[in-house]
């Protein structure tokens, strides 16, 4: 009896090990797939962008898939573009989701460039920008390209102050269009006639319109994608000037003329995420994310032109950003693999 009784808690206790080692394993094999499955578990990411609320949708794309990856997202910040990446660099902030190619290469490379910045892959591209002017006032006085205004009685047409100069709504002050727009005004032996107007660009933008719609002649600068070529339609409302030639600035001997011959000023640009370098290779499930991921700028348009149609909150962005993650499922689980691929390598 006493044998069978010591075979008893013999075979007990291999059964209390084996249900303690299976448990133990079971925990292990969680901890390894939590690992593989949320690479980014307890490290925070702070995102930036610009005051413009139409860089958010994008932003938040950018968010919503680091935050499948584990990763800690804080609220987005806005700041300045300039402030943005010194921020970046310095390592207060993780990344940004809209440096454009070339218009931010001036303060990209005065903040570090390469050698601080990640940056690998294009979000976004084919986007646009250049001059345009509303289309009776072109079709009138036969205008197509910009130097026209150097004739002092044309660039009249679209004096708005009083001055004689032709008034362009141009950008932010800081932002690259404005260096572009006034190196483009030097170049084109413009700076007698035609002068930028600087400030909040939606509200200059919201006076520009307000002209238009008063059959006034207006001239304004823009880019796609936003809001702006959905309310002055291109071709039906306004048409874009052309340029006489390719004048970059900066040193750049960028050739802005497209295939078909046209040149408006600017080249088709690019937006990419741009980030701390160190924190990148610390972090190789962002890093790949970042390289991968792709928006197209049809879909921006169409959120940006929601925004303005109707007033929504940031809620609602967040849920626009949340639907378009849903509709794109596999699209973004395939940017999610490549990173968690990523990190398993690592």
């Amino acid at each position: 009896m006493r044998i069978i009784t010591v075979c008893k808690e013999i075979m007990n206790k291999r059964i209390i090990f084996a249900a303690l080692l299976m448990i133990f394993m079971s925990l292990l094999l969680s901890s390894i797939a939590s690992a593989t499955d949320l690479p980014g578990k307890g490290i925070s990411v702070q995102p930036l962008q610009s005051t413009i609320s139409e860089e958010t949708f994008q932003t938040l794309i950018v968010c919503k898939a680091l935050e499948k990856l584990g990763y800690d997202v804080k609220p987005i910040k806005e700041v300045d573009y300039n402030v943005a990446y010194t921020s970046i660099a310095s390592g207060d902030a993780t990344f940004m989701a809209v440096n454009w190619v070339p218009l931010h290469d001036a303060p990209y490379k005065a903040a570090g460039g390469d050698n601080i910045f990640y940056r690998k892959g294009s979000y976004v591209v084919n986007a646009a920008q250049g001059y345009l002017i509303d289309k009776k006032t072109a079709e009138k006085y036969h205008i197509t390209n910009i130097a026209q205004l150097e004739d002092s009685q044309l660039a009249k047409l679209f004096d708005s102050n009083g001055n004689g100069k032709a008034d362009l709504t141009g950008c932010n002050p800081g932002w690259g269009c404005e260096r572009a727009i006034n190196h483009h005004i030097t170049a084109y032996g413009l700076k007698n006639t035609v002068e930028q107007n600087q400030g909040n660009y939606a509200a200059m933008m919201a006076d520009t319109i307000a002209r238009y719609r008063a059959g006034k002649p207006i001239l304004y600068y823009t880019w796609t994608p936003y809001w702006v070529s959905d309310v002055l339609k291109p071709g039906k409302d306004v048409i874009w000037l052309q340029v006489p030639f390719s004048a970059i600035g900066e040193g750049e001997t960028l050739n802005t003329q497209l295939p078909n011959g046209r040149n408006y000023g600017f080249p088709p640009s690019t937006m990419h995420i741009v980030a701390n370098k160190a924190w990148a290779e610390k972090n190789p499930a962002a890093a790949k994310l970042f390289a991968v991921m792709t928006l197209p700028i049809a879909d921006i348009s169409a959120q940006n032109q929601l925004m303005h149609n109707t007033k929504i909150s940031e809620a609602d962005i967040e849920r626009q950003a949340e639907e378009w993650i849903k509709t794109h499922r596999k699209t973004v689980d395939g940017w999610l693999k490549a990173a968690r691929k990523a990190a398993h390598k690592a």
